[in-house]
C-alpha cells in the first residue's frame, strides 16, 4: 500500500532507474506514516559519509498519541544492499543526475522507500508532456462520445 507518493518527481525528472530501500524509523514515525501523515515532495537523498545514504527533509507529522520525545528535522538512514549503494554513489557523481525518493510504501510489516536515479527535464520537455496528456484526454472524450 502506497503511503506517500511524489507525483512532482515524475513531472520534473526523467526516471532512469529505481531501487527499493528500507528505512530506519522511530516508533512514532512508523505510526504516523501508516496514518499517511507526511510529505515527501521536498525530500532528497544525501550521500554524507561513504557508507550510508540518508533521506533528508522528509516531513513526518508528529503522532498525537506518542509518549516519547519527537525529533522533527532528522535524517533517516536508508538500508540498501552494498552493490545498490555503490551504484547509486557512482551515478550521483555523473553530471545532471539526481537521486530522489519517489514513494514510501508498506511491504508486509516493513516500510520501504523507492529511490530513483533521475535526470532533470528541460522546460520544453515538460511542455511536450502536458501537450501529450491533453491530446490523450481529448481523444478519450471523442471515443467516449462516439
Amino acid at each position: 500500500m502506497i503511503l506517500l507518493n511524489n507525483k512532482k518527481a515524475y513531472y520534473d525528472y526523467e526516471i532512469l532507474e529505481t531501487f527499493e530501500a528500507g528505512m530506519l524509523l522511530q516508533g512514532w514515525e512508523v505510526k504516523s506514516l501508516r496514518a499517511k501523515n507526511g510529505n515527501i515532495k521536498a525530500a532528497w537523498i544525501t550521500l554524507q559519509d561513504p557508507k550510508h545514504i540518508y533521506i533528508d527533509n522528509l516531513q513526518i507529522s508528529p503522532y498525537p498519541f506518542a509518549q516519547q520525545e519527537m525529533i522533527k528535522g532528522r535524517n533517516r538512514a536508508l538500508l540498501l544492499h552494498k552493490k545498490e549503494a555503490t551504484k547509486i554513489r557512482t551515478k550521483a557523481l555523473e553530471r545532471g543526475i539526481t537521486i530522489i525518493p519517489t514513494k514510501i510504501y508498506t511491504k508486509g510489516k516493513h516500510i520501504k522507500c523507492e529511490v530513483a536515479i533521475a535526470r532533470g527535464k528541460q522546460k520544453h520537455e515538460k511542455r511536450q508532456v502536458l501537450k501529450e496528456r491533453a491530446m490523450k484526454k481529448e481523444a478519450q472524450k471523442v471515443l467516449k462520445n462516439f
